[in-house]
C-alpha cells in the first residue's frame, strides 16, 4: 500500500541551485546594456537623418515637408538607398525580412553592418516598419559572436535568449514584455527546471536593457488618453466588438501578405523591388497623409492627443492605409518589424469606433483595437495584451482586455501570421 502511494505521488520539478544561476548575471547584464545601446544608437542616428530628410532639405528647397511630391521622392530614394545596401554591401543585409520574426536566426558578423545601415535608412526614410526584428537579429548575432569568444564554455543557446530578451526590454522600457515573450517561447519547447529558473538570466538581461534605455532615451508608451474608471457592460461589449474587428482586419492584411510578397519577388533584384515598394508607399502616403509614414509611435501620440479631432471616415482611411503600407513595406524588402505599425492601425481603428459610437470610450477603443490587430499579425497573446494595456495605463482596462482577447483569439488561432517561410509559404 505504501509502495502504491509512492508510485502515485506527483513528480516535483527540481529547482536550479543558486550557484548555477549566479554566474549568468554578469553576462546577462553585459548583453542587456550592449543590446540597448545598439537599439538607442540606431534610433538616434535614424532620427537625425529623418530631421535632415523631412525638415532641413525640403525647407532649403522651398517645398512642403509632407507634400505628396516630397513624400514620393523620399520614399523612392529610400528604396534606392536600401536597395544599394542589399545589393552591394557584404552580407546583403541578411535574409528576406518577410521570413524573420522576433525569434531571430544567428547571423554571421559580416551581415550585421549592412543590416544596421539598412534599418537606419528605413527608419529615417518613412516606410511603415519598426526596428524590432532587425535590431534583435543584430544583437543576437553580436551576442553569439562576442559571447562565444569571451566565455567559450558557456552554452551557445544562452546568448540568443539573452539578446532577444534585452532588446525587447529596451524597446518597451520594461522587462515585463520580454518575460511574456520568453514565457510563450518556453511553452512551445521542452525545458528543464522551473519556469523562473529558465527566465532568470533573460529577465536579468531584459532588466538591464530596459534600465539602460530608460536612462539614455526614456521611452514612453502612455498615450495620455482620457482616464478610464470603473468598466461597465457597454465597455465590455465595445471591447469585444472592437477587438474582434481588429483581429478580422489584421487577418485581411495577413491573408494578402504572401501575394504582395510574391508580386515584388517577381522583380527579382533589390534595385527593382525596393524602389518599386517606395513608389507604392508614396502613393499610399498621398492617400493617408504623413501620419501613415514611419514606424508610427510618434504618430500614435498625435492621433491620441485629440480623439475627437477627426471623423470616423478619416480614422478608417488611416487604419486601412497604414495596414496596406505595412504589408507593402514588409513585402518588398525593407528591413523592419511589424509590431509598431500594427499598433498604429489598431489605435486608429479604436478611435474610429469612438467616432462612430460616442459611447465607446477612447481608451477602450484603442486598447481593444490594438489587442485584436496584434493578435492577428503576431500571434503573441501575452505581448498583445501587454502592449494594449500599457498604451492606456489604466488598471480598469485589464479585465476587459482579457475577456475581449478570447473571441479575438478564436478568430486568429490556427491561421497564418504575418511571416513567411523561405519557400514563401505562410507561418502558422
Amino acid at each position: 500500500m505504501v509502495q502504491d502511494t509512492e508510485q502515485q505521488a506527483p513528480s516535483v520539478t527540481p529547482a536550479t541551485p543558486a550557484r548555477v544561476l549566479l554566474p549568468s548575471v554578469l553576462p546577462a547584464v553585459a548583453v542587456g546594456v550592449l543590446s540597448s545601446l545598439i537599439l538607442v544608437g540606431v534610433s538616434v542616428a535614424a532620427e537625425e537623418l529623418q530631421g535632415v530628410l523631412w525638415r532641413t532639405v525640403p525647407d532649403a528647397l522651398g517645398v512642403g515637408r509632407y507634400s505628396v511630391a516630397w513624400m514620393s521622392v523620399v520614399l523612392v530614394a529610400t528604396g534606392v538607398a536600401v536597395g544599394l545596401v542589399v545589393w552591394k554591401v557584404p552580407g546583403h543585409a541578411g535574409p528576406d525580412p518577410a521570413t524573420l520574426g522576433l525569434d531571430a536566426p544567428v547571423l554571421p558578423p559580416v551581415v550585421l553592418p549592412g543590416l544596421l545601415l539598412a534599418t537606419a535608412l528605413m527608419l529615417a526614410g518613412g516606410p511603415s516598419l519598426g526596428p524590432e526584428n532587425p535590431i534583435i537579429a543584430v544583437n543576437v548575432g553580436l551576442a553569439v559572436w562576442l559571447g562565444g569568444r569571451a566565455l567559450p564554455r558557456a552554452p551557445g543557446r544562452m546568448w540568443p535568449a539573452l539578446a532577444e530578451a534585452a532588446t525587447i526590454g529596451a524597446l518597451f522600457g520594461t522587462p515585463v514584455a520580454a518575460a511574456l515573450v520568453i514565457s510563450e517561447a518556453l511553452a512551445r519547447r521542452e525545458t528543464r527546471g522551473l519556469l523562473w529558473d529558465n527566465l532568470f538570466a533573460p529577465l536579468t538581461a531584459a532588466a538591464a536593457g530596459a534600465l539602460t534605455a530608460t536612462l539614455v532615451d526614456r521611452p514612453s508608451f502612455d498615450l495620455d488618453l482620457p482616464s478610464f474608471g470603473r468598466p461597465g457592460w457597454p465597455d465590455l461589449l465595445a471591447a469585444l466588438v472592437v477587438a474582434s474587428a481588429g483581429a478580422l482586419l489584421g487577418l485581411c492584411a495577413v491573408r494578402s501578405f504572401p501575394y504582395v510578397h510574391g508580386a515584388f519577388a517577381r522583380l527579382r533584384h533589390p534595385m527593382l523591388m525596393l524602389p518599386a515598394g517606395g513608389a507604392v508607399l508614396g502613393a499610399l502616403a498621398a492617400v493617408g497623409g504623413h501620419l501613415t509614414l514611419f514606424k508610427g509611435l510618434d504618430e500614435i501620440a498625435e492621433l491620441a492627443h485629440d480623439p475627437d479631432a477627426r471623423s470616423a471616415g478619416e480614422f478608417a482611411v488611416l487604419t486601412v492605409v497604414k495596414l496596406a503600407a505595412l504589408v507593402v513595406a514588409a513585402s518588398c524588402g525593407f528591413r523592419g518589424g511589424r509590431i509598431f505599425p500594427a499598433v498604429f492601425a489598431g489605435t486608429a481603428l479604436g478611435l474610429c469606433a469612438h467616432a462612430l459610437v460616442s459611447g465607446v470610450h477612447p481608451s477602450v477603443g484603442v486598447a481593444a483595437g490594438v489587442l485584436g490587430m496584434l493578435l492577428a499579425i503576431t500571434r503573441q497573446g501575452w505581448v498583445s495584451l501587454f502592449v494594449a494595456a500599457v498604451l492606456v495605463a489604466s488598471p480598469g482596462i485589464l479585465a476587459l482586455l482579457c475577456i475581449a482577447s478570447l473571441p479575438a483569439w478564436l478568430l486568429v488561432t490556427g491561421r497564418a501570421q504575418m511571416q513567411l517561410r523561405p519557400d514563401g509559404t505562410p507561418v502558422r
